[in-house]
């Protein structure tokens, strides 16, 4: 990991990741409104583009833990306008109901992983809405308040690891997001950092 002079962060060396956060960069400059659908779909484009090979994510980015599921920085803009993150998911591991506040999208790398979107209603009361999403390598899924913000992501397998890559439209370990507890009430107002990397030997 490497810091820039004015504050953003990237794993060095990773030729696909460093076409995938050039060309975001560039297709950022040149958007007027990121809440429009079509920003969001370009993206998509991008993140398949990145993710339909398994070859380029360091092994200490890939590392899963025993209990909770991993949140990795391979990238995050200078300037703050986007992030990019590898969550690796050990069998069976889960988020709770959550959401983003800023635009998100999610490419497959490798296993499965399912999404449930949520409609928060009275008392706090997360709902699911439509069906259950399976991803598979080379998918892709948006989030954004157009899209549905709020959503639960699960590993699909119960015996193997899987692993996603996540681009956010900010630094997605510093804002400030909100879980939703299954029984309703307030919002917990949460931070999520990023994990520390497994060190190489």
């Amino acid at each position: 990991m490497t810091q820039s002079a004015n504050g953003g962060t990237a794993v060095s060396g990773i030729a696909k990741l460093d076409r995938f956060t050039g060309a975001l960069g560039a297709l950022i400059d040149r958007t007027s409104d990121q809440k429009q659908p079509e920003f969001l779909e370009q993206v998509s484009v991008l993140l398949a583009d990145l993710v339909k090979t398994d070859d380029w994510l360091p092994q200490s980015h890939a590392v899963p833990h025993p209990q909770y599921y991993q949140q990795y920085c391979l990238h995050v803009d200078p300037q703050q306008r986007f992030s990019v993150v590898s969550f690796v998911w050990g069998p069976g591991q889960a988020t709770p109901v959550h959401d983003h506040t800023i635009w998100g999208v999610i490419g497959m790398l490798r296993g499965t992983e399912h999404s449930q979107r949520y409609v928060i209603g009275q008392g706090g009361v997360p709902t699911a809405e439509g069906p259950l999403e399976v991803l598979s390598p080379g998918d892709t899924s948006i989030v954004s308040a157009h899209h549905g913000d709020v959503h639960k992501v699960m590993n699909a397998h119960q015996d193997r690891v899987s692993i996603s890559i996540h681009v956010y439209g900010g630094d997605i370990g510093s804002i400030k997001r909100h879980v939703y507890p299954l029984e309703g009430g307030p919002a917990k107002d949460f931070i999520s950092g990023y994990s520390v990397p497994a060190a190489k030997h």
